[in-house]
């Protein structure tokens, strides 16, 4: 995270979990420009592009298995034809079935991002499930601009977490791997959103009113 994001992170979490207000979690949301300096971000954007591709790999390495990339596109290509709500849905249960793995244990350092490649074969921790979400429905057809990588605080755990947020039509749905089921952001009051990011923008969060 970029070091003039930390003051904001220290001020919200001394925030009570739940603001009055119609914005993400009920929190006022703040639009930023230059995502370039995520550095994160920019690199798993561009490795989703370059790796998580089924056609130039085999099936023989037991790490980094293209076979979790045929399954993958695979399972998308079933969802194809079916309304929207089944979709994400879909793309919910199928992502959450991976276990939680510790970036620490999977690739020796503390905050890794993996694209869906290394996360199918891997498993992973909470922006690994997010950004699989992602990558599925946008190679579904869902528009990028209408999805954000959301960092934000668990007030009930107590520890940072990461989740999908999808704005279709009036609604923000929440895509979660410690929920099984697609939800409504009104449903949740222990999260304090920090920020959001996708390929258009980012956006810093403060208490509504």
């Amino acid at each position: 995270m970029p070091r003039h994001i930390l003051p904001s992170l220290l001020l919200l979490l001394c925030l009570p979990a739940a603001a009055s207000g119609t914005g993400l979690f009920g929190y006022r949301e703040v639009p930023q420009a230059d995502v370039s300096q995520f550095g994160q971000w920019v690199s798993v954007m561009e490795r989703h592009l370059l790796q998580d591709r089924p056609e130039t790999e085999d099936c023989g390495s037991p790490a980094f298995n293209a076979c979790h990339l045929h399954e993958w596109r695979e399972f998308l290509a079933s969802l194809r034809d079916l309304p929207r709500a089944e979709q994400i849905s879909a793309v919910n249960r199928y992502a959450n079935r991976k276990d939680y793995v510790l970036d620490i244990d999977n690739y020796g350092v503390e905050d890794y991002w993996a694209i869906a490649r290394e996360f199918l074969a891997n498993h992973g921790d909470c922006e690994d499930y997010a950004l699989t979400k992602l990558f599925s429905l946008k190679w579904l057809g869902w528009p990028v601009e209408r999805m954000r990588l959301v960092i934000l605080q668990d007030t009930n755990l107590r520890v940072p977490h990461a989740v999908l947020a999808v704005y279709q039509d009036e609604r923000i749905l929440i895509l979660d791997n410690q929920i099984d089921q697609v939800v409504d952001h009104r449903s949740i009051v222990h999260y304090v959103p920090v920020y959001s990011i996708n390929e258009t923008g980012w956006w810093l969060y403060s208490p509504a009113g």
